[in-house]
């Protein structure tokens, strides 16, 4: 199955994308080959800037080691230095609101407290390129909107935004440009409503 193909297109610095499109297009895909988890088949995928995703947080985290031993684990696998581990660990500490928990082993952990902890994990530094599938909550309340309001800046400093979700609002609100994908297919490119126009049209067309 090819999951993407005959895509080209290019994103330059300060633009926002959004990635549309029904469920199985190909949107989580296009991200992980933006991201480079996955290699494309063909072709090539040229970046430039360092990029952030929102998706895969558990790559490197130990159940059985502590918040804080799994803060340095993804550090580490995130390219960080040792002055950058030292600079953000307790931003991230405080961020997470675990207070004397980020020394219990992970595995005590709430499904919530893990969310948070990755989530600060995953949000502490500013990238160029930012590629996020869908838009994530997390914890209670209070701390959905504090991650909110991180999510908002992490957009706002990013260089490049890449999103991929399937609620519009959002899209719209973040975004000025967007793909859509249709099987696999780049269907369109262009300002966002004029993309959600050409999508809506099509599939009134295709359910008629």
């Amino acid at each position: 199955i090819l999951a993407v193909r005959e895509l080209s297109f290019s994103i330059q610095r300060g633009q926002n994308i959004g990635l549309v499109g029904r469920n199985g297009s190909g949107k989580s895909t296009l991200l992980r080959v933006l991201g480079g988890i996955y290699t494309p088949t063909s072709g090539q995928v040229v970046t430039s800037g360092k990029i952030s995703s929102l998706y895969g947080m558990n790559l490197g985290i130990q159940p059985d080691a502590t918040g804080r031993e799994n803060i340095v684990f993804r550090g580490i696998i995130k390219g960080w230095s040792r002055e950058e581990l030292r600079q953000r660990i307790p931003e991230i500490i405080e961020f997470s609101e675990l207070g004397d928990f980020i020394d219990l082993p992970l595995r005590t952990y709430s499904d919530g407290m893990r969310m948070r902890l990755l989530f600060a994990i995953a949000t502490c530094f500013a990238p160029e390129i930012l590629l996020l599938d869908e838009w994530i909550g997390a914890g209670d309340a209070n701390f959905q909107k504090k991650a909110g309001q991180r999510m908002n800046a992490l957009v706002d400093e990013a260089g490049i935004t890449v999103v991929a979700s399937h609620n519009r609002n959002l899209i719209q609100s973040v975004c000025e440009q967007g793909i859509w994908l249709d099987k696999g297919v780049m269907r369109a490119y262009g300002p966002i409503a004029e993309v959600y126009k050409e999508m809506d049209a099509y599939f009134a067309k295709v359910s008629a």
